[in-house]
């Protein structure tokens, strides 16, 4: 009887310490399957539980920086969307290592380094949020329900658990970044850690500001899309003073009322002008519906004539046949049953949109004195750069580093200008929708500058 009790005593450890791990586990990852040797960096994957009963598991991969981890800032990253996995900010964006630039052939993408990483001077999270984004789950049906709220107040639980499983970071400066969506839920998300900071919750984390590139924020950024087509010759000058004067600067098909005729037929004229134009960079080749983005490809587009390898959708598919081998997901210590098969952007993913206009966080963050980079691919058509100068100028601040271009190696790389506020905008000369996947040399030079607390 004693032995049995003995016994029971140990399964209920046992059981409490699996799911202490479950909540927060992770583990060091020392080579990748495509990548020759070991890992330049350290990278550490692993999961934390949010929610009620931690149900919702969020996945994470860490790269701490490559200069000073003791001492350089901490950033959390997350990819727009909403539920595009972070794998797309880590290996397309920002991280240390990218896929090799040729067509796949059948065998394991290669996987190379990269000089142009945003870790060469910041530690980064690249978390996957909402959960069922990339590799985070739902152990319950109602867990897996998400919003632009409840993604913000996940991601608040996720940093104060990781940074208890990670008190050798609590101290260094932390930033929240991401780009295109995540321009919804990073303003959130910062606010929330510091009203938590204020409340006293523990950790305290040392919030110093955001990072956002290309972010939506309100509604009406879609109308300066005409703006932008028609300042990069897209639209005649007739066409777009028409559509000022028939739409009455407001182009959103559900404003347009049915019995604006003129306004209806000119929209149409404007879509006839733009098909064919690559929005994310209106330089790139078009390369078909943008759908493609997100989908899993099939072996059929390998032998697809009309898929070059200059068409970016080309180069995402890649994660695809790499992410989904059993070697890279045992190395990456992915929980078996977890996931299926893994989704860059989940188009199913159970979210809903609540937010709509983070104008006002932004507004109370600069009131707080937080710092903050927004950035902008000036060839973006999907979140143009205008839209994004349009609400930095409605926060009412004084400038205090007027517009001005910034420059690398002696040429032009975009313009930028500051603010009261401790707001710098910046624009990235040939810039798409995620400036560092097009302009990764640029991007990081402005990254480091800023973070450095250095003019760009």
């Amino acid at each position: 009887m004693i032995m049995y009790w003995f016994l029971i005593i140990i399964l209920v450890i046992c059981s409490y310490a699996s799911t202490s791990t479950s909540a927060n586990s992770g583990g060091r990852v020392e080579y990748l399957p495509g990548f020759q040797g070991p890992l330049p960096f350290y990278l550490e994957t692993g999961y934390v539980g949010v929610d009620e009963n931690e149900d919702a598991q969020l996945f994470y991969y860490f790269i701490r920086s490559e200069s000073n981890p003791d001492d350089d800032p901490l950033m959390l990253w997350i990819t727009g969307g909403p539920g595009c996995s972070s794998i797309s900010g880590l290996l397309y964006e920002i991280g240390p290592i990218q896929f090799e630039a040729v067509r796949y052939n059948g065998s394991l993408p290669t996987l190379i380094s990269t000089p142009y990483s945003w870790t060469k001077m910041a530690s980064i999270i690249f978390l996957d949020i909402p959960v069922g984004t990339g590799f985070s789950y739902a152990r319950t049906k109602w867990a897996s329900r998400s919003t632009d709220t409840l993604l913000s107040v996940h991601a608040h639980e996720f940093m104060r658990k990781w940074f208890e499983s990670h008190p050798e970071f609590v101290s260094n400066a932390f930033y929240v970044g991401g780009d295109s969506y995540s321009g919804i839920p990073v303003p959130i998300i910062t606010q929330l850690i510091s009203d938590g900071n204020e409340a006293g919750n523990v950790p305290y984390i040392n919030l110093k500001g955001y990072v956002l590139g290309n972010p939506a924020t309100f509604p009406g950024e879609i109308n300066y899309r005409i703006l932008f087509a028609n300042g990069m010759g897209l639209i005649s000058e007739e066409l777009y003073k028409s559509l000022f004067q028939t739409c009455r600067g407001e182009y959103r098909a559900e404003y347009v009322g049915t019995s604006n005729i003129g306004c209806r037929q000119n929209l149409d004229f404007y879509q006839e002008c733009i098909d064919g134009i690559e929005e994310p960079h209106i330089l790139e080749p078009y390369c078909g519906n943008p759908m493609l983005l997100i989908k899993l490809p099939t072996r059929k587009l390998l032998n697809d004539p009309l898929s070059s390898p200059s068409c970016r959708k080309d180069r995402t598919q890649q994660a695809y046949y790499w992410i989904n081998e059993a070697s890279v997901r045992e190395a990456l210590h992915i929980r078996k049953g977890s996931i299926r098969e893994w989704i860059r952007c989940n188009p199913d993913l159970n979210f809903t949109r609540t937010v709509y206009d983070v104008r006002p966080y932004h507004l109370n963050l600069s009131n707080k004195g937080y710092r903050s980079l927004i950035y902008s691919g000036d060839h973006d058509m999907v979140i143009p750069h205008q839209s994004t100068q349009a609400w930095i100028k409605e926060l009412n601040y004084s400038v205090i580093d007027r517009w001005r271009s910034w420059k690398l190696n002696g040429q032009i790389a975009g313009y930028t200008e500051s603010y009261s506020n401790k707001m710098t905008f910046v624009t990235v000369k040939g810039g798409g929708h995620t400036a560092p996947e097009y302009k990764p040399r640029e991007s990081v030079a402005m990254f480091k500058r800023w973070i450095s607390n250095h003019p760009l």
